[in-house]
C-alpha cells in the first residue's frame, strides 16, 4: 500500500506534480486543501524565493514553493502550521511540518554565512552549496528535551505565557552544546520549577517544525524539592492528579502523548500511539 507521505529528494527541473506554497509556516490553502497543481500555482506570479522537490502523498510528486512574502490568491486562504496541527489529518500536518522545515532552511540559506556568497542546490543531495568557498550547508535540527514529571498519581504540568489560555503542558528545552540529553532534562526541570528529578526513561521523539526541533520525549519520577518557577519562562506550575487534568495540549503532539501515555497506565487504559 502506498504510503500517504513520503519525503524524498525530486528534481524541481521537472515538470508536472502538485506544490506547497510556503511563507513563515503559512501556507496557501483552498476549499480543497493545501495542494495545487504546481504548474497552476507557478503561473499565480507569486514571489518564489526557492522552489524544492520534497517528496510524494499518494504516490504524486511534491514540490514546494517558498515564498518571498504572502500574497492573495482569489479563492485562497494563508493558513497557519499550528492549525494543521489542530485539524483532523496527521498525514497533512506531517506533510507540511517537512515543508516547514525545507522552507525555512531555504529561506535562511540563500547566502553562506562564511563568505556571503550566493548558495546553489547541491544536485543528489538535500543541501546548498557555496561554489565560492565551497562550504555545504544541510536542513538544521536542534535536539531538544520535552518530559513528563510524575508523583504517583500526580504529574506536573505547567504554563508559558505563550501558551493558549489556560492550556497547561509538560516541560521543555533546548540541548546545549557539550550536554546529553538527559543532562538537559535534569538541567530544565530545575531550572524552570525548581524540583529534582530521577529515573529517566526515554518515551520517543517527534520532529517538531517549529522551526525545526527534535523533540525527545522522556518521563521522569520527582525526586525532591518545591516548585519554584522561572522567571519570565512559567507563569503557573502545578501538581495535578491523573483524574483531574487540565486542559491539555493538542492531540498528535509529544507533549500529549507523554500525558496520556502516563494516565493510561496509572488508571489501568489501553496506551496510546505517538504515531497514531
Amino acid at each position: 500500500m502506498t504510503r500517504r507521505w513520503q519525503p524524498a529528494l525530486l528534481d524541481s527541473q521537472q515538470s508536472g506534480g502538485w506544490a506547497l506554497a510556503h511563507c513563515k509556516q503559512h501556507f496557501l490553502a483552498d476549499s480543497n486543501g493545501v495542494l495545487f497543481p504546481r504548474e497552476w500555482l507557478k503561473k499565480q506570479d507569486l514571489p518564489i524565493l526557492a522552489e524544492h522537490g520534497i517528496g510524494h502523498f499518494d504516490g504524486d510528486a511534491i514540490y514546494l514553493l517558498e515564498l518571498q512574502q504572502p500574497v492573495d490568491v482569489p479563492g485562497c486562504a494563508w493558513q497557519s502550521l499550528r492549525q494543521f496541527m489542530l485539524q483532523g489529518d496527521a498525514d497533512i500536518f506531517r506533510l507540511v511540518g517537512y515543508a516547514t522545515q525545507i522552507g525555512t532552511w531555504a529561506r535562511q540559506h540563500r547566502f553562506c554565512g562564511s563568505c556571503g556568497g550566493p548558495m546553489q542546490p547541491l544536485a543528489g543531495e538535500r543541501a546548498m552549496h557555496c561554489p565560492r568557498c565551497e562550504s555545504h550547508h544541510y536542513p538544521r535540527l536542534s535536539p531538544s528535551m520535552i518530559v513528563l514529571v510524575t508523583r504517583g498519581d500526580e504529574i506536573l504540568l505547567a504554563r508559558s505565557p505563550r501558551f493558549v489560555s489556560g492550556v497547561y503542558s509538560t516541560l521543555a528545552g533546548f540541548v546545549e552544546a557539550g550536554e546529553s540529553v538527559e543532562q538537559c532534562v535534569v538541567r530544565e526541570v530545575h531550572e524552570e520549577v525548581g524540583v529534582e528529578v530521577r529515573n529517566l526513561q526515554y518515551l520517543g521523539s517527534q520532529g517538531w517544525p517549529f522551526p525545526h526541533s527534535l523533540m525527545l520525549g522522556f518521563h521522569a519520577e520527582y525526586a525532591s524539592g518545591d516548585i519554584v518557577m522561572q522567571v519570565d519562562e512559567i507563569e503557573d506550575a502545578q501538581w495535578f492528579s491523573v483524574h483531574r487534568l487540565p486542559p491539555l495540549p493538542a492531540p498528535r503532539s509529544i507533549a500529549r502523548y507523554l500525558i496520556d501515555v502516563y494516565v493510561a497506565r496509572r488508571l489501568g487504559l489501553p496506551e496510546p500511539s505517538l504515531l497514531g
